[in-house]
């Protein structure tokens, strides 16, 4: 296709290899700062330094001086109620799902978020409880705190006449939860300090949508329950969902039916009015705050028509006004629940950095990872001592914030401010309420993250992998649970991170005609190969893991195994000297093999003697100088592979870094195609990965950086220069000297290297 001028270049440079380049580049020697260095540095104190620490420590000071209060006050007003009466709600409705009563939801709404006021570095972030990792909290809780537990004789007609303590049973829940929530806190805080926020990214989007449909699904199946008011036994572990569901169904009987319409009526409602306010957010500057309608109109049914009494409708009942004193953790639960603890701050933390970071991105400024795991580290610490419990984000809560005109977390000190009044004057108007209700809301709030299965096809289209993973963590979630689901979805993606670097993509590259570009052959039609020259390319790091499989698609490429072929050629010589000593193979006087092939009987052996015998044949003295033109038809019965290259290339473009295996590996490949007369290059390296082989004593007297090319095209410029100047011999022909005067057969070189792994068995075998 012909360009226009101002798209074409041309580029006039000399061929480099690496020792040619650095001879017109001269390099400069990297100084790696001691340890001694460092740490004085990191201790160093000036006033600027000082007042960075502070302020990334309290980043509070960084943009509250740089308050608009006129512009963005009122605009966070309006924010801060709206979402005040938003987390009230959630609140309530969350603490169902970590087992303890509802009060304390009201506790984690308002606690975790006092301190990231101060801390965090997300200005959009609504911080509170999240279903997901209040679900995981509730299974530490029932794990810790089973109801079978607190069974007490009674008058009751219940099993076994037994009735069960719900006072002992609640106290102790919350002390399980607020020990964890400390625990999590903690954990969070040491990851912080201990700059390990970056662990959390190898929670790739597709595990954290595949998990948190599946906490989804058991969080419906949780308040499902809530919602049908039918009596269900607390399950813990794997397959807990599905027992959970088998017995929803045969209790199904048992149904209230004042609950279950009002939470049916409440689900209706609140999802048709959420979907209202999505389709119309241009339109409605404020979307309407159905949840807290809802609620009014259903506490004030309740409490008129006396549905507890005259229905047997299950209300929340008891929620005491004010604050209750700090307490300390149990820490002798920390060993049976940090496993647990661990995963749900994980996934807590993760969740609201990538809600946190789309937000940033939106409003054009940064979050930084590790101090926001100091931050909800220390905000679930303080949290948890104020009977709390754990804390990350919501993510429609987080939205009706960002949506309704919130332009930092002032906007968040006014909904805690919210959550306050209601905790101190107004909670217990909301007492007659029935948990179906709350149990609505909790479902109606889940639609965001059922809708992720959507992502499944996407996905598939766009990488099977990726929609395998989130399959195979959502499914693992359902079944195993969602502590061991994690588990295994992470495990599984490590599993095809590794499947995919030890089993990368190989292929041969041709040359695009008239310029330098290289591509893989199978791509494009008007690709060829360079006669006599062949061109590999690995699309991963080479270590110890695929180098095997690396050994294998080069040979596949290359069309012959270079240890074959050079084993091969052995035997012929060999027996090529054997039938010159007999007289039985004729030279010129050039030294060259004449009328070579098996129709000329002079070369044929002898079919009566075993042509591996060696025998002694009175012969000239005169030295012999043979070539054997090893693509031809040989005078012995020894099938030589074929070898039509005389260079092979390998990119090293797409190697990101080498082992100590892989660097050895690839010193016996060169070694093993320089002995057949293959000379192998290398090309695309980058500086860090030569090093590594320097270190690794990759290049000796045989192997020289000589070998190393800045591009392909300068090593296939190379080789064809070398060509055209006649310094690359025939590579079809091999030159062996022969002394016609001597007995003994001629020595040729043995196969002595073995790898690694094979010479290592070698030595236990032996």
């Amino acid at each position: 296709m012909d360009l226009p001028p101002d798209q074409n270049y041309c580029v006039a440079r000399p061929v480099y290899s690496k020792p040619s380049f650095e001879e017109d580049n001269e390099t400069k020697a990297r100084v790696p700062k001691t340890v001694r260095e460092r740490f004085k540095k990191s201790c160093s104190c000036s006033a600027k330094r000082a007042k960075d620490i502070t302020k990334g420590l309290l980043p509070i000071l960084d943009w509250l001086p740089k308050y608009k209060i006129k512009e963005w006050l009122p605009k966070d007003i309006v924010s801060g109620i709206s979402t005040g009466l938003v987390a009230t709600l959630q609140g309530l409705a969350y603490a169902l799902l970590a087992s303890v009563p509802p009060i304390y939801g009201l506790y984690a709404a308002f606690f975790q978020f006092l301190t990231y006021f101060f801390m965090g570095t997300s200005r959009h972030l609504s911080v509170g409880p999240f279903p997901v990792t209040s679900l995981m909290l509730g299974s530490i809780v029932l794990a810790m705190a089973p109801e079978e537990n607190f069974k007490i004789k009674g008058n009751s007609t219940g099993l076994n006449g037994t009735a069960v303590d719900i006072a002992a049973m609640n106290e102790y829940r919350v002390l399980v939860s607020n020990t964890a929530t400390v625990l999590m806190g903690i954990l969070l805080l040491i990851m912080g300090i201990l700059q390990i926020g970056f662990l959390v990214r190898y929670l790739s989007d597709p595990l954290v949508g595949g998990f948190t449909t599946a906490a989804a699904f058991q969080v419906a199946v949780s308040q499902v329950k809530l919602v049908l008011a039918v009596p269900t036994k607390n399950y813990n572990g794997v397959l807990s969902v599905i027992y959970t569901i088998i017995d929803i169904f045969r209790n199904i009987g048992k149904t209230n039916i004042a609950d279950l319409i009002a939470g049916l009526l409440t689900l209706i409602v609140v999802m048709s009015v959420k979907e209202v306010n999505d389709r119309f957010k241009h339109k409605i500057p404020v979307p309407i705050p159905i949840e807290l309608f809802v609620t009014i109109v259903a506490t004030g049914i309740s409490y008129g028509v006396d549905l507890e009494t005259k229905y047997h409708a299950s209300i929340v009942k008891d929620i005491p006004t004010g604050f209750l004193p700090p307490r300390p953790p149990d820490v002798s639960m920390f060993a049976d629940i940090i496993g647990s603890s661990f995963s749900t701050a994980v996934v807590g933390y993760a969740v609201a950095v990538s809600v946190a970071k789309v937000y940033a991105i939106k409003h054009d400024y940064q979050i930084d990872g590790n101090q926001e795991l100091v931050a909800f580290g220390v905000s679930n610490i303080f949290g948890g001592a104020f009977s709390g419990f754990f804390g990350c984000t919501a993510l429609s809560r987080t939205a009706v914030q960002e949506s309704t005109g919130g332009q930092t977390e002032i906007a968040g000190f006014i909904s805690a401010s919210i959550v306050f009044i209601v905790i101190v004057a107004l909670g217990n108007l909301l007492e007659p309420l029935q948990k179906s209700v709350l149990a609505a809301i909790v479902i109606a709030n889940l639609k965001g993250m059922f809708m992720q299965v959507l992502d499944v096809p996407r996905l598939w289209r766009q990488n099977k992998t990726d929609s395998i993973i989130w399959v195979v963590t959502c499914a693992a979630s359902i079944i195993l649970g969602l502590d061991l689901g994690l588990l295994a979805g992470l495990v599984f993606e490590m599993a095809t991170v590794v499947i995919r670097t030890q089993f990368p993509t190989c292929a041969a590259l041709g040359n695009v005609p008239g310029t330098d570009i290289y591509k893989n052959i199978k791509d494009y039609k008007n690709i060829e190969e360079l006669s006599g020259i062949k061109i590999f390319r690995c699309n991963a790091p080479i270590y110890f893991a695929n180098m095997d499989f690396f050994k294998d698609r080069l040979k596949a490429i290359v069309g012959f195994d270079a240890v074959r072929v050079f084993r091969k050629r052995n035997k012929a010589l060999k027996m090529i000297q054997k039938l010159i000593k007999k007289g039985k193979l004729r030279s010129t006087k050039n030294g060259v093999l004449t009328d070579l092939g098996v129709d000329n009987k002079a070369f044929e052996s002898d079919p009566e003697q075993d042509p591996e015998e060696a025998e002694d044949v009175d012969v000239p003295t005169k030295e012999v100088e043979i070539q054997v033109d090893w693509n031809s038809d040989l005078p012995v019965k020894v099938i030589v592979p074929k070898v039509t290259i005389h260079s092979l290339i390998i990119d090293f473009g797409a190697v990101s870094f080498l082992d100590v295996v892989s660097v050895k590996g690839l010193k016996l490949i060169v070694k093993e195609f320089m002995r057949i007369d293959v000379n192998v290059y290398i090309a695309g390296y980058d500086d860090e990965i030569i090093q590594k082989m320097e270190a690794c004593g990759f290049f000796d007297d045989t192997v020289k950086k000589d070998i190393l090319f800045l591009t392909i095209h300068d090593a296939v410029l190379f080789i064809r220069m070398k060509a055209s100047y006649g310094n690359v011999e025939d590579p079809i022909f091999e030159k062996i000297s022969l002394m016609k005067e001597s007995k003994e057969p001629l020595t040729f070189p043995e196969i002595d290297e073995l790898e690694d792994h094979q010479g290592a068995i070698y030595k236990l075998a032996s």
